[in-house]
């Protein structure tokens, strides 16, 4: 529901600015225990339409809007789509997002070490 990736044909349900590249569901289960939300995650569903079967695109994470009297668990979160917007907002916020983009900076300086070598053999 909330992958950049996907077409809304495909099952996103955020608009693509708001949109994550590939969350995972340990990731949304995180962010939503972190906030106070009851969140439990089933490792072994899956997205009905999801072609690709791989273990990153596995889980399914079930989220408590409502105490059983029907009244709010959480008063910030009256929908699921909200909760979908605020996860979405959070994800790239965590430790393991941003110590990810910190592991990309020695491949762009492969980039351009690459780029030295074009170079070299234009002379």
């Amino acid at each position: 529901y909330l992958n950049n990736k996907k077409t809304i044909a495909e099952g996103r349900r955020i608009p693509i600015s708001k949109a994550v590249e590939n969350p995972t569901a340990t990731e949304i289960q995180d962010v939503c225990s972190a906030v106070g939300l009851n969140a439990f995650l089933e490792k072994n569903k899956m997205y009905s339409r999801e072609w690709n079967r791989d273990v990153q695109f596995r889980g399914r994470v079930r989220v408590q809007l409502k105490q059983e009297d029907g009244s709010l668990c959480l008063v910030q979160f009256p929908s699921r789509k909200s909760v979908m917007l605020y996860v979405a907002e959070m994800i790239p916020k965590l430790k393991t997002r941003t110590q990810k983009s910190g592991g990309a900076d020695p491949s762009l300086q492969q980039g351009e070490g690459s780029k030295k070598g074009k170079g070299k053999k234009k002379k």
